[in-house]
């Protein structure tokens, strides 16, 4: 069996959140310096306004440190005001396309700041949501771009029900996300093994199942949790990241494996800690498909 992956990074693993006060942002030149020093050589986005908009700017500066784009995460409101949703998904899935990208990673934003407040959704709202999320996936294809659907927390696809209702209704892939399934309440390599032909997209992340049911409870939030360490080096955590990239390889996957281990920074971080997290995580999925071929 061909155990070859391929490999991204993406710049929430250094901090770089668009969420207000999420914590220290690196500048772009260290992040993308990291990256290439740990010999990455493709990467997801980031947030808004991180990286430059003008897709030559963007080409230079990721190509100054061979790195390719690959996509991005967008999340955008799907349930109301469809019409600015798909500006800012033509706007997005037209950077992506001019840099070389192959993905849109959309989330179902809930319209507030952060990812802590989820308001319910009626039916018709949740129509809305699916037809929405339907037609930015035809303004991505028409960039030749491919649209998943990242079940995420404090989104509106969150939790195991939320994504089994999402499965029926829409034809979209989903992006596994291990760890914000995992925190939602679905067991990742379950999901894969129940909906294989549905896997568009993998980010990888471990996290620490205490914490990730404290967040589940609502007895912390989720900023919160990310503060305490929700979040750890692939194998260090709960989540059994082994058996869901064998799954998804034997499975035929062959799509990206981003590792995107979601950080938050403040002013007593180590300023390698990013690094030295990314590090090992590479370590951890470099043994895993070494495994592969065994």
């Amino acid at each position: 069996m061909n155990a070859t992956i391929r490999i991204a990074a993406a710049p929430i693993s250094w901090g770089v959140c668009e969420v207000p006060g999420w914590g220290r942002v690196l500048d772009a030149p260290t992040v993308l310096g990291e990256m290439a020093e740990l010999g990455i050589t493709a990467t997801e986005l980031g947030p808004p306004g991180y990286l430059p908009r003008d897709p030559a700017e963007l080409k230079k500066l990721l190509g100054g440190h061979g790195l390719n784009l690959i996509g991005g995460f967008l999340a955008v409101v799907l349930h109301e005001n469809p019409e600015a949703a798909l500006a800012e998904a033509e706007d997005s899935a037209a950077l992506f396309a001019a840099c070389g990208a192959e993905v849109l990673v959309l989330a179902a934003a809930t319209g507030l700041d952060g990812y802590d407040e989820r308001p319910a959704l009626t039916d018709g709202e949740w129509t809305t949501l699916i037809t929405t999320a339907g037609r930015i996936r035809d303004v991505a294809a028409g960039h030749g771009l491919k649209t998943v659907l990242h079940p995420h927390v404090g989104t509106h696809a969150e939790t195991r029900a939320e994504v089994e209702r999402f499965l029926a209704d829409s034809d979209l892939p989903l992006c596994l996300d291990t760890g914000h399934l995992l925190i939602g309440g679905t067991d990742p390599v379950e999901l894969a093994r129940r909906y294989p032909d549905r896997i568009g997209h993998l980010h990888l992340k471990d996290v620490r199942g205490e914490l990730a049911e404290a967040v589940r409870n609502g007895t912390v939030g989720y900023t919160e949790a990310v503060g305490k360490g929700l979040y750890v080096p692939l194998g260090e955590g709960d989540v059994d990241i082994e058996a869901m990239v064998r799954f998804v390889h034997e499975a035929g996957y062959d799509g990206w494996y981003v590792l995107e281990q979601d950080t938050a920074l403040d002013e007593r971080s180590p300023v390698d800690l990013p690094k030295r997290d990314v590090a090992a995580s590479l370590a951890c999925l470099g043994a895993i498909v070494g495994r592969l071929a065994g």
